[in-house]
């Protein structure tokens, strides 16, 4: 006949087996975890590792990093916003490998006002794919550009394409999604014009943007609008 110490000593071992296997499920869960964040912050790491620099958003210690002369980057910082990439081209004239250099560094192109010739500065665009860049002006959207370009690249060659050119948005109609796809627009400066609309006319602009921001930086954004006439 088993005793009732029996009972208890067997109780107890049960409760040591399931507390010990509800702990190695705790440690399993948590190494999951570590793991699936150690990707995420991999992958976060690899996406911010491709991506272009804008020469407009550069500093002193990014444009060297870039392998710039110390005059270049003095030239640079002081004209600052530059009003086109081709001004950029000119300044670094013969001085550098620009293939290598504009898969580090650019400054976005117009898609609707930027010359054929001008989109084959972008690393890997020849000339049939500056044709087709061109061939579906006027782009209203990043969306537009994503899906005539997409017939031609995959999504990962769009989004790559993406470094380096934009579509001017209408500053009272664009979506918050166009607005933040312009170069150096997050979502604090997006939510900044959207708050002020309807804008009168671009002096509305300058005074409201130029609230939050340097007149280099306010110079560098208006490029970037428009409004219906």
């Amino acid at each position: 006949m088993r005793t009732l110490k029996h009972y208890f000593f067997t109780a107890a071992l049960l409760g040591l087996f399931f507390t010990a296997c509800k702990e190695q499920k705790a440690e399993d869960k948590t190494g999951e975890s570590a793991a699936q964040d150690s990707m995420e912050v991999t992958e976060t790491e690899a996406t911010a590792s491709t991506a272009v620099l804008n020469v407009n958003l550069a500093t002193e210690a990014d444009l060297e990093a870039a392998g710039l002369s110390a005059d270049l980057i003095a030239g640079i910082m002081e004209k600052k916003p530059l009003l086109s990439m081709n001004e950029l081209d000119q300044m670094l004239g013969d001085e550098v490998n620009k293939e290598e250099l504009y898969k580090k560094m650019f400054i976005p192109l117009n898609l609707n006002t930027t010359a054929e010739a001008d989109f084959k500065m972008i690393p890997g665009v020849g000339d049939r794919m500056a044709h087709e860049f061109e061939e579906y002006r006027p782009y209203t959207s990043v969306a537009q550009f994503k899906r005539e370009i997409g017939k031609y690249v995959d999504e990962e060659e769009v989004a790559r394409y993406l470094n380096y050119v934009y579509v001017p948005v209408e500053l009272n109609t664009a979506s918050e999604e166009d607005i933040k796809a312009l170069p150096g627009v997050g979502d604090r400066m997006a939510h900044e014009f959207e708050e002020y609309r309807p804008y009168k006319n671009m002096e509305q602009f300058r005074a409201e943007i130029g609230k939050y921001v340097d007149e280099k930086e306010l110079a560098r954004l208006e490029k970037l609008v428009y409004l219906k006439e």
